[in-house]
């Protein structure tokens, strides 16, 4: 699954990038010690998983959803066998009422039936089937359910989605998102993950809509007047949190692979005429991977669906993939380059799925890093050789600064962690699992050799097909593929060539890909390497990075790091694996600057004693490209989070950047934005006029060379055009007079026109920032947004309507889209965290947050990474102790509602974070500003 809500929404940052928010679906009550079925019979299992003496083996659905009654009910037959004889059989069912169930076992003539007692356990999410005598061991019997539910109205389950068309008319179909734990809300099943089956689905619609599902249509078969039944293909045996049907009157694409899979797209019918980039990107994707993998995607065609309604970014369903409409589809006159990039990058995402997560999947959820983070890894490794000109591998690093803004809480959690119930398990769609995932993966890659890496990867994919995994056997197969002597690949890992002293050291030990793996996967958070040079000396001591306080926490955690760098004297990297607390070695000749960590491929933090941060400021003043602009935005990140643990002096940090006033690539001038807008934001929530102007000053006096080369057009690279956009609406949110008096010019122009007057789409995120500040304009962009069929447009809309400094508008926005009629409740998430970095309108958010708590649980899921957005996105910029002691009240109120959150925790310890680093560093910077060398920008 894949999301696109984050950053999308936080000025200067990388709005381009899908975000990690990865989005699940699903409603979850706990309660644990009730083994009382509902009518108070005792119930015959008291654990949250099923139990594992029953084996599913096929399923045949039937499902009959009524688009005008807004319900469905549907027959499940499934042939299951006993491993032991057990009278009771356990599965999952959720919101649904059973009508009837029934054991058949034998065929033909000798076929008996015995009807099952139901009893149900709703706060397990499980149902008990009894029989009259136990089930013989080894025999198939047949379970038989006929049940009937509602259309669920939140994001999951089987659901309603809703569309107007051009005239106006609003039109409904039903789609399922079942990840992860949601297949329960449309069928009875077995709904974990290793418990794989085939299935056989049949779908009764009106000879109006289309259904789609996982297979190809077999045939279709009229049951009664205005009723059709379609029968799909038997599918691959697969989990069933990867079933998929989907009853609309959406219009379709289609194109060939050059293997003969056929690729469709399908959409609204207003449209579909913005499918055509999608589907190209999907059908070259799906033969890279085919080509990558080494292994033939095996179903007869793949589908992409593009729903008016969706919470998370997409969702990859065996055989038919699900996305946001602002996740698929592509208006060529409209969409900017950041859509492009998302889309590509999401597509890819969904699609290597069909490999990592559904051809093998996790065994369970523990796990989820295993399909996910290799899915968020795949993203980069396929896009980077099929859209070369998207330049993709320059943002990868983004994604390893947004993991570790998490992972360096106390409350972040391992890779790989235990959870049991469906909060729990929602919980894990987080940064950890996908970008923290995909950053461990890149830096074995980095380590091994991208040859050798990719052959353990075939390997495991190729054992384990149909199956399901756990963390250990992915090591296995990687550590399979070294030879002893083998000379594998140009980085050279696996190789017994000679390479440079440094790297004899991690050659004679050997290589156990399994234990230095479990020390990024099993433990939390990352190291912090710290360098010091003594003549040719470079010692190295590693520790546990962690934030909260100015001493360093001894965890005893250790990794094993593999360390690359380069120097004044070698441009080429070298390379060390660091296995214990400290160790030194020793260089051929003595150099002004080095520089750890290359390209940012690891997943670690650097601090170099002495004058080693001197040496390399100096450096990026007099001639910063002689590192890599990676290296650049690195050796920003790591500055900033050295000084919320003391260990570099805020000035120092700070004047790191002034460097930025030559630099001209995307990531280093989006890193500075990330490290230094946040630090205005948390004065803007405080009474800190004064110091809050001059920063904002400086910052724009620091950019203004970058920002007055910007052209007001959609030339260049796709970095060139998203770098243009950020820094425009950057500049014209700063009130950059040269800035706002263009966009104005140009607002007027296009507003005079009545909107269809064509702005360049760079530049329409600052335009629209400034034509909202007044109510004319405001009401204007309002009335186009309903209007609009461009994803790019309506999002650049909803952004500026967001950052009006009218309080009724923004209170009004909050309601409108919390309503969902004429703005989608899926965009409520994002409006409502773009609110809560306004400074005028911050306190309507979180005060709507609390005013609305269990009906956005209801709508988005308790743990879901939806939720957590939201909370974070409320109270993370807050650094003063009466709002702590507010937001700690709010949620320890919540109880079981709520207050256990991840998320809670997370944003409590930020907050009491901001205020350590607030008390710590404000009147520093206030100083800071007063210096004279800021007089030269």
């Amino acid at each position: 699954m894949m999301v696109s809500l984050s950053s999308k929404w936080s000025l200067g940052t990388m709005s381009f990038l899908p975000s990690s928010l990865l989005i699940l679906l699903v409603v979850s009550t706990t309660s644990w010690c009730q083994t009382k079925a509902s009518d108070g019979t005792q119930f015959p299992w008291n654990n949250m998983r099923l139990p594992e003496h029953i084996i599913p083996v096929h399923y045949d659905l039937m499902i009959h959803a009524n688009l005008t009654t807004l319900t469905f009910n549907g027959t499940t037959a499934v042939d299951v066998i006993a491993s032991q004889a057990t009278n009771a059989i356990i599965l999952h069912s959720h919101h649904l009422q059973i009508s009837k169930a029934t054991l058949k076992k034998g065929a033909g003539e000798t076929q008996s039936e015995e009807p099952l007692r139901v009893l149900e356990h709703p706060s397990h999410e499980q149902i008990a089937l009894l029989a009259l005598k136990p089930l013989v061991v080894g025999l198939l019997y047949t379970v038989v359910i006929d049940y009937a539910g509602n259309l669920s109205e939140s994001f999951y389950g089987f659901y309603k989605s809703t569309y107007k068309t051009k005239e106006g008319e609003v039109r409904i179909l039903a789609s399922t998102q079942f990840e992860p734990t949601a297949a329960r809300m449309a069928f009875p099943c077995f709904d974990e993950p290793a418990f794989k089956a085939s299935f056989s689905i049949k779908i009764r619609r009106e000879p109006r809509h289309v259904a789609i599902s996982n297979m190809p249509l077999m045939k279709s078969v009229a049951v009664a007047e205005g009723l059709i039944e379609d029968h799909f293909d038997v599918t691959v045996k697969m989990s069933t949190y990867l079933v998929a049907f989907i009853v609309s009157d959406f219009k379709s694409i289609s194109k060939m692979t050059k293997s003969g899979v056929k690729v469709s797209v399908y959409a609204v019918p207003d449209k579909i005429d913005q499918a055509d980039y999608a589907l190209d990107a999907a059908v070259t994707l799906l033969e890279f991977y085919e080509d990558y993998f080494s292994i033939p995607y095996p179903l007869p065609k793949q589908d992409l669906a593009a729903i008016p309604d969706f919470q998370s970014g997409a969702m990859e369903n065996w055989g038919l993939t699900t996305y946001r409409e602002s996740s698929l589809l592509f208006d060529a006159e409209k969409s900017s380059a950041s859509s492009k990039l998302g889309i590509t990058m999401i597509v890819s995402h969904e699609l290597a799925h069909q490999w990592f997560g559904n051809l093998v999947t996790m065994e369970w959820w523990n796990d989820l890093w295993l399909n996910e983070g290799f899915a968020k890894f795949m993203e980069f490794v396929s896009v980077s050789v099929t859209h070369p000109e998207l330049k993709v591998e320059d943002y990868f690093l983004g994604k390893c600064f947004e993991a570790m803004e998490v992972d360096a809480l106390n409350s972040s959690h391992p890779v790989s962690t235990p959870v049991e119930n469906p909060a729990q398990i929602r919980e894990m769609f987080d940064e950890v699992s996908y970008d923290k995932g995909a950053c461990i993966l890149n830096m074995l890659r980095d380590y091994l050799g991208a040859d050798a890496f990719k052959s353990g990867i075939v390997h495991y994919l190729q054992k384990y097909s149909y199956k399901n995994t756990k963390n250990e056997d992915l090591w296995n197969s990687m550590a399979s593929i070294c030879p002893t002597d083998s000379t594998q690949g140009m980085e050279g890992f696996c190789s017994r060539g000679q390479h440079s002293s440094s790297s004899s050291h991690w050659k004679q030990e050997g290589l156990d890909v399994k234990a230095m793996m479990n020390t990024w996967t099993l433990q939390k958070g990352f190291p912090l390497i710290t360098i010091t040079v003594r003549g040719r000396n470079v010692h190295m001591r590693q520790e546990h990075y962690m934030k909260g306080s100015d001493s360093t926490p001894e965890t005893g955690h250790l990794w094993h790091v593999p360390l690359t760098f380069i120097t004044s004297k070698s441009d080429s990297a070298h390379r060390f694996l660091l296995k214990t607390k400290t160790d030194v070695l020793i260089l051929p000749e003595e150099v002004e600057w080095i520089k750890f960590n290359v390209g940012m491929n690891g997943y670690y933090i650097v601090h170099y004693e002495d004058d080693g941060w001197d040496s390399l400021t100096s450096l990026l003043k007099g001639t910063h490209t002689a590192i890599s602009s990676n290296d650049r935005a690195s050796l920003i990140n790591n500055a900033f989070q050295l000084v919320s643990i003391g260990k570099l002096p805020i000035e120092k940090a700070l004047d790191l950047t002034l460097y930025l006033k030559h630099e001209m690539e995307i990531m280093p001038v989006f890193q500075g934005l990330n490290e230094l807008v946040p630090m205005y934001k948390l004065m803007e929530k405080r009474d800190m006029n004064e110091v809050e102007t001059q920063f904002k000053a400086f910052l724009i006096r620091l950019l203004r060379g970058l920002i007055d080369a910007q052209t007001w057009t959609d030339e260049g690279s796709v970095s060139e055009r998203m770098l243009r956009s950020q820094l425009l609406l950057f500049a014209c949110v700063r009130k950059y007079q040269p800035c706002v008096q263009r966009a104005e010019r140009h607002f007027r122009e296009w507003k005079e026109a009545n909107g269809s007057l064509r702005l360049p789409s760079d530049v329409t995120l600052a335009v629209f920032a400034v034509g909202a500040q007044t109510t004319e304009g405001w009401d204007f962009l309002y009335k186009k947004y309903l209007s609009s069929l461009s994803s790019t447009e309506k999002s650049h809309i909803e952004l500026a309507l967001c950052l009006s400094q009218n309080k009724e508008k923004l209170q009004w926005l909050l309601d409108q889209s919390f309503k969902g009629e004429e703005i989608k409740t899926q965009e409520f998430p994002g409006i409502l965290t773009t609110i809560g970095r306004n400074p005028v309108g911050y306190p309507l958010a979180w005060q709507f947050l609390r005013e609305n708590w269990n009906k956005l649980v209801q709508k988005f899921a308790l743990g879901s990474s939806t939720l957590a957005y939201m909370v974070v996105g409320t109270t993370n910029q807050f650094s003063t102790r009466a709002r702590l002691e507010e937001v700690k009240g709010f949620f320890s109120s919540l109880k079981e509602n709520g207050s256990q959150l991840r998320c809670v925790q997370q944003t409590v310890e930020t907050i009491e974070e901001n205020i350590r680093w607030m008390d710590k560093n404000f009147d520093r910077i206030r100083l800071w500003l007063q210096s004279e060398h800021l007089e030269l920008l």
